[in-house]
C-alpha cells in the first residue's frame, strides 16, 4: 500500500502505540483531547490538529479511538465533526467499543456524504496495541476492508471482516462476554488456592498450559499476583461495554446470568474506587474474602 495521509483521533493508552506502528509506513494526523499527552507522537512525527475537523478535511483514511458511544456520535456527527468536513471517497474507521445501532446509523449517514464507514473494534489490550497484535472485528463493506485492510495489517494480527454494519460490534460483544466470565473465573480460582494454602504462582504454572489456560490467565493473573493493576484497559470502559452487552442480549431476548455476574461484580469494584484501574483489578472485589 502506498503511503498515505491518516488520521488518528484518540490517542490514548491503545491509541498512541497504534499510531506508533502507523508512523513507519504512512503521514499520521493526530487529534486527542489532552495536547500535552500526545506530545510523545508529535516528536515521533505525528502531526498535530487543534480540531477534529481539521485533521478530516486533510485525510484519506480516518481512525478513531475514543471513549462511550456519545464521544463517538460527537466525533462523526457534531457540528465541527468528521463527516462534515471529510471529502468525498475519504474510508473511517472506528475502532472504538460501540453500539451495534450506531454503527449502523454512522454507515449510513456516511454513506449519504460518499464517506465509507467500517466499525472496527479491537482486543488485544496495551499489550497487543504495543506488539501489533490486535485482534480486529470489522463490519461495513467489504470493499472498504480490503481498501484499508493494509493499514489494519500495521497493528493487528488477528484480523476479521464480520459482515455489514454493525457486526463488527456484535463481534466485540461476544468477545467481551468471554472476558467478563473468564476474569470471574481467574480472580475466584485465585483466591480459592491463596485460601487453600497453596502457593499462588505454582498454581498459576499448573493451570495457564492445560484446559483452563486462556489469555487473561497468561497475561493478567501475573498482574495480579504482582500487585499490578494499571490499566491495559479501564474497568470503566470495560463496564460501559458489558452494559452495551447486556443490552444488546436482552433485545434478542436471551438470558446470559454469566454476563450479569459479570457486569454486577465489575461495578462494584468500579464504586470501590478502582474504576480507573485495569480490568484484573477485579481481584480486589474477590481479594476481601482472604
Amino acid at each position: 500500500m502506498q503511503s498515505v495521509k491518516v488520521g488518528f483521533i484518540g490517542t490514548g493508552v491503545m491509541g498512541a502505540s497504534i499510531v506508533q506502528h502507523l508512523l513507519k509506513n504512512h503521514e499520521v494526523h493526530i487529534y486527542t483531547r489532552t495536547k500535552s499527552k500526545a506530545e510523545p507522537l508529535v516528536q515521533a512525527g505525528a502531526i498535530w490538529h487543534d480540531s477534529v475537523g481539521s485533521l478530516a478535511g486533510e485525510c484519506s483514511v480516518v481512525f478513531t479511538m475514543v471513549g462511550y458511544p456519545q464521544d463517538v456520535e460527537e466525533v462523526y456527527l457534531g457540528e465541527s465533526g468528521i463527516f462534515n468536513q471529510a471529502v468525498e471517497g475519504t474510508i473511517c474507521a472506528d475502532l472504538t467499543t460501540s453500539t451495534p445501532a450506531l454503527a449502523k446509523r454512522l454507515y449510513e449517514e456516511g454513506k449519504e456524504r460518499g464517506i465509507a464507514m467500517l466499525d472496527a473494534p479491537v482486543s488485544g489490550g496495551d499489550l497487543g496495541a504495543k506488539n501489533g497484535t490486535l485482534s480486529i472485528m470489522v463490519g461495513g463493506e467489504e470493499s472498504s476492508f480490503e481498501s484499508l485492510k493494509p493499514l489494519f495489517e500495521l497493528f493487528g494480527s488477528n484480523i476479521v471482516f464480520h459482515g455489514s454494519a454493525g457486526s463488527g460490534q456484535h463481534a466485540k460483544m461476544s468477545n467481551q462476554i468471554v472476558i467478563g466470565s473468564t476474569m470471574t473465573g481467574v480472580c475466584e480460582a485465585l483466591v480459592y488456592a491463596i485460601k487453600a494454602g497453596l502457593d499462588p504462582e505454582k498454581v498459576l504454572a499448573s493451570i495457564s498450559q492445560g484446559a483452563a489456560g486462556s489469555w487473561s490467565l497468561s497475561h493478567l493473573a501475573p498482574r495480579i499476583l504482582n500487585g499490578d493493576y494499571e490499566p491495559g484497559f479501564y474497568i470503566h470502559h470495560f463496564i460501559k461495554d458489558l452494559r452495551i452487552a447486556l443490552q444488546e442480549a436482552n433485545t434478542m431476548g436471551i438470558d446470559l446470568p454469566g454476563l450479569k455476574l459479570a457486569l454486577k461484580s465489575y461495578e462494584e469494584t468500579a464504586n470501590a474506587g478502582f474504576k480507573m484501574k485495569g480490568t484484573q483489578a477485579l481481584y480486589k472485589h474477590y481479594e476481601k474474602q482472604l
